[in-house]
């Protein structure tokens, strides 16, 4: 009787099933540092091949081939058994946005290299434009509308655009006298019949007497006195 009271007080116990430990997730390899990155990290520079690289590695392989200057601004793909070249529109989510300006512009000069431009002189423009194939270059060309910030400019002597005076007259002035008063006082000496003088460069107005001219500097030079 007690045995029979030990046998039913004894139960199966129910053994315990073990639950599948969630397999982790095998993300792909840089290219270039070989360190697994995950999908938001991973970025196909090429539209032609398949391989893809870390954010920072992408960056600092573009950088550093745009910076080199080689290629006329065309970046191949980092991986050595790939020919292809990469795309600036998928590899600008991975680019600094400094980086990416430059590698278009390097990609804009190279498609011109055979072309004759000219550049935008005012400052924090600088945009390029390209000479007409029926223009003989720039030397046929003066005052040009850049077509970024749309200010005047003399295509030939590459200089914000000098109204009233000739490319001539500009070139004879200085460093130093090509300000927009500098050049008010050249078109006023124009139209008031002024001389400058050869040695010191200031102007003298004949009011009356004869051709025979002394400067202040206390110089007669015979190119003053032709009125």
């Amino acid at each position: 009787m007690a045995m029979a009271e030990a046998a039913e007080g004894q139960r199966p116990r129910q053994r315990q099933r073990r639950q599948p430990q969630p397999q982790r997730q095998q993300h792909p390899s840089c290219g270039i540092c070989m360190e697994p990155m995950p999908p938001s990290e991973a970025h196909q520079g090429g539209g032609g091949c398949a391989h893809a690289f870390c954010r920072a590695c992408l960056a600092g392989h573009v950088r550093a081939k745009v910076e080199s200057g080689g290629g006329a601004g065309a970046v191949r793909c980092p991986d050595p058994s790939c020919g292809g070249a990469l795309d600036p529109e998928l590899c600008r989510g991975a680019l600094p946005g400094d980086v990416f300006e430059r590698w278009c512009a390097a990609l804009c000069e190279a498609m011109f290299a055979g072309a004759r431009r000219t550049y935008c002189p005012y400052p924090g423009c600088s945009e390029m434009m390209v000479a007409d194939a029926d223009d003989e270059g720039c030397a046929g060309v003066t005052q040009s509308e850049c077509q970024a910030c749309r200010r005047l400019f003399c295509a030939r002597c590459g200089v914000p655009w000098h109204a009233g005076v000739s490319c001539a007259e500009f070139g004879r002035l200085g460093e130093g006298e090509r300000g927009r008063e500098d050049l008010l006082l050249v078109q006023a000496a124009r139209n008031g019949g002024w001389k400058r003088c050869p040695r010191c460069r200031f102007y003298v107005e004949k009011s009356h007497g004869c051709l025979h001219i002394t400067c202040r500097c206390a110089i007669c030079d015979p190119r003053l006195c032709r009125w």
